[in-house]
């Protein structure tokens, strides 16, 4: 199966950010998306949005806890999915890292160790999984979101907000880079996309 139309999404952190434009742009290209992110009130407003548009969505409030509660606690998601896509013949896992999995600089080595785990965790995946299903890296750069309000050093977090506004890119960026890879043949797989404002060093 090529292209996203009539395939079933499952995006998590839906409710805003990289989650709400790939939602948004896949369910405009046909997509059946299932929305899964911890504020029920955006994702409900999402929903109706892209219903709205004449597209389907499903949404579910998930946190942590909720998304590994059906899921024995020595599993996690991907461990969960990966028996149905081998049953059905096709699949595709697309993990999200950063340019922090490619390089570390100050302040941010803890950040960075979480985002080279996801790198090898989905390496390690796409060798194990079999040859017909796919996984793809996402390693965004400076992306315009909320997360700097997240991050608890006053100092860091005044500097990330100021190169937000000074070349940070749209989460749109983002979404086609993953539209791209979950629109090629069945027999192609994207294993990893950068990508980052030019003014990012």
């Amino acid at each position: 199966m090529s292209g996203t139309e009539g395939k079933v999404v499952v995006i998590t952190g839906a409710s805003s950010g990289i989650g709400e434009a790939t939602a948004l742009l896949l369910a405009g290209r046909g997509a059946k998306v299932v929305l899964g992110a911890r504020g029920s009130d955006r994702l409900e407003a999402l929903a109706a949005r892209i219903a709205d548009a004449g597209g389907e969505a499903a949404h579910a409030r998930t946190d942590r806890e909720t998304a590994r509660r059906p899921v024995p606690p020595r599993e996690g998601r991907m461990s969960a999915a990966l028996p149905i896509f081998r049953k059905q013949g096709f699949g595709h896992f697309v993990n999200t890292a950063s340019t922090a999995g490619h390089k570390t600089v100050p302040n941010q080595s803890v950040y960075s160790g979480t985002k080279f785990a996801v790198r090898a965790i989905s390496e390690g995946l796409r060798q194990e999984a079999g040859d017909k299903l796919r996984v793809t890296i996402i390693s965004p750069g400076f992306v315009r979101t909320d997360f700097v309000e997240a991050v608890t050093n006053p100092e860091l977090r005044a500097q990330l907000a100021e190169s937000r506004e000074k070349f940070a890119i749209s989460p749109d960026a983002i979404a086609r880079a993953i539209a791209f890879a979950l629109e090629q043949p069945a027999d192609i797989d994207v294993n990893e996309i950068v990508v980052r404002p030019t003014a990012q060093g």
